[in-house]
């Protein structure tokens, strides 16, 4: 019979054997190669709205190899403010610093705060709308250029008016006021709608400008209200979002970028492109549009290298554009200059791969579009000049982004569908809902007995019941998510995705008040168990995990036996 002692201190051996076999081994399976010794350190950033639903989604999914990114999305302004500063270590901006924005200037950090930019994501700005015939839910609303520019700038003030008649020709739209919803902030958002009005609808803008007394009248990153043009100030993509969607806020549109849509169970508007056909920015769509920007290719000049000119995406001719498309960047420091170290800037440069790499996995799903490969390439070389960096030699064969193949061919732009005959600008119009309210189709009420209009297969008959994201007699409808409070900018709420149906509770992101969750696909951890040396202490760690729960029991058994061998020796016949 074994020592209480003794079986006591082999019971704690076992226990504490197992217990650092098990570490060593687990450890070694989720973290990535040379993750233990990565040295990763805290980095905060700040900036863009529009980037940040993509942004807050990868970094939660690095956490899991230790790193610890923070991220405030207040705008695009404040984040390029923060980083001239150097009050945070990296920032997203829609825009590039030294933009014209009337007489203020935006300069670029001094030279003791050098830097890079970075593509990182690409989408469409979209016009997320709350509007209903009756009781139901408008989700096929078209506008052209025009149309758009004269609502955000407060020339059509009604719902009914002729020119948004003309757009939308099975549709007999109410007589509502139209609630323009505008940022309140410094916003890369407002940045590239202005410059697109400047570009496509001049005169436009320039009367609107002139009532503002905005003069010279050039794009801006924060929108000018005019008194008196019924419009309303909202600070974020998510706060635009959240006022448009609230149950009594019928008649709103604003502008935010599509994965706020989607989210928020909202549809957007389908935009007049230069084709003559009404579309909205899914991924092919952008990747598409994307092909007539202009890149900036001066690799001398760090303050312009990689940004984007977007005129002739506005007017390129294929019939499968979005106009509103353009990409965002994230803001690199070069130098360790305070408050860089090499510590953080191996950490920059290790998220700024994941973004580039297996991040563009996951943009599509979440109302973004994956950057081509000339992007991705570009912004390898950009990573690298950031201190402490040390990604390697990163190759297109191992960088798992979906806009390409192996050989550089973009599948996006050679997959993506030509867009129906219905959506041709003309007296036919779609069914079929857009953004986060694609299950739910407007049947024409311009029709005698709501005959349907011209649709691409899908449509609901007319007269018939359309399920909705507010119809509470329908079980199987994606609720849209409300929030308590008069702007839609606090509270908690649910976001779900239409086309996945996955839920997120918001609010418990990094950004400002009000910010919503987004649909992440994680980063698994590595599908095999690894190398021999892991396997075997796996298997190790297992066979001392059976030892540890049988040994001591069957080594008791074993002395009970003993022992009673012995009785019977010396008390033969005897009983106990």
């Amino acid at each position: 019979m074994i020592n209480p002692s003794r079986r006591g201190l082999l019971r704690r051996w076992l226990t504490m054997a197992c217990a650092v076999l098990l570490a060593a081994g687990v450890g070694l399976a989720i973290r990535p190669p040379g993750a233990a010794a990565a040295g990763y350190v805290t980095i905060n950033g700040a900036g863009s709205t529009w980037s940040q639903n993509a942004i807050d989604t990868w970094r939660r999914n690095v956490a899991q190899f230790g790193m610890n990114v923070n991220y405030t999305g207040l705008g695009s302004s404040d984040g390029r403010n923060q980083f001239r500063v150097g009050t945070v270590d990296w920032a997203a901006s829609d825009i590039a610093y030294g933009v014209k924005d009337g007489n203020n200037e935006d300069p670029p950090p001094t030279a003791q705060h050098p830097f890079v930019y970075v593509p990182v994501t690409a989408g469409g700005t979209t016009f997320m709308y709350n509007l209903k015939i009756g009781t139901r839910q408008v989700t096929n609303l078209r506008l052209s250029g025009a149309t758009i520019t004269k609502i955000f700038t407060g020339v059509i003030k009604m719902w009914n008016d002729p020119a948004i008649a003309a757009d939308n020709p099975q549709l007999r739209l109410p007589g509502i006021k139209i609630v323009p919803v505008v940022r309140s902030d410094g916003s890369g958002a407002t940045a590239q709608l202005t410059q697109w009005m400047v570009a496509t609808q001049g005169s436009l803008w320039n009367d609107y400008c002139a009532a503002a007394h905005r003069t010279p009248c050039t794009q801006t990153s924060v929108y000018p209200i005019v008194p008196g043009r019924g419009m309303v100030a909202q600070l974020g993509d998510a706060n635009v979002a959240g006022y448009v969607k609230q149950k009594d806020a019928v008649g709103t549109i604003g502008y935010v970028q599509y994965s706020y849509a989607k989210n928020a169970g909202f549809p957007v508007a389908k935009m007049l492109n230069k084709a003559g056909y009404y579309t909205e920015p899914t991924a092919g769509h952008v990747a598409v549009s994307l092909l007539k920007a202009r890149i900036n290719n001066n690799a001398n000049d760090p303050n312009v290298y990689l940004t984007q000119d977007l005129s002739q995406v506005y007017v390129n001719p294929d019939k499968r554009t979005y106009p509103l498309s353009g990409y965002s960047y994230m803001i690199m420091p070069t130098s360790t200059n305070a408050p860089i170290t090499k510590a953080k800037g191996l950490t920059l440069a290790d998220f700024g791969k994941y973004a580039l790499c297996q991040g563009q996995a996951q943009v599509n799903s979440l109302g973004y579009s994956a950057l081509p490969i000339n992007l991705v390439e570009a912004g390898f070389a950009q990573l690298k000049k950031i201190p402490g960096a040390n990604i390697g030699n990163i190759s297109v064969q191992s960088c798992h982004n979906p806009t390409f193949t192996t050989n550089g061919t973009n599948l996006l732009v050679t997959q993506d569908p030509n867009p129906p005959a219905c959506d041709k600008q003309g007296p036919t119009q779609c069914t079929t809902g857009t953004g986060g309210s694609k299950d739910q189709d407007t049947p024409a009420t311009n029709g005698s007995n709501g005959t349907k209009a011209p649709g691409n297969g899908s449509g609901t008959p007319g007269g018939g019941k359309t399920p909705g994201s507010n119809d509470p007699n329908n079980p199987d409808s994606t609720k849209a998510a409300t929030q308590d409070g008069g702007n839609g900018a606090t509270g908690q709420q649910t976001a779900c995705d239409a086309d996945s149906g996955d839920c997120a509770a918001a609010g418990s992101g990094g950004g400002g008040a009000g910010q919503s969750d987004v649909f992440a696909d994680p980063v698994s951890a590595e599908a095999g168990l690894g190398d021999g040396f892991r396997v075997a202490l796996m298997v190790l760690a297992g066979a001392l995990l059976v030892a540890l729960t049988l040994g001591p029991p069957l080594i008791a058994l074993g002395g009970m036996r003993r022992r009673r061998r012995s009785d019977r020796f010396t008390n033969p016949g005897g009983h106990a």
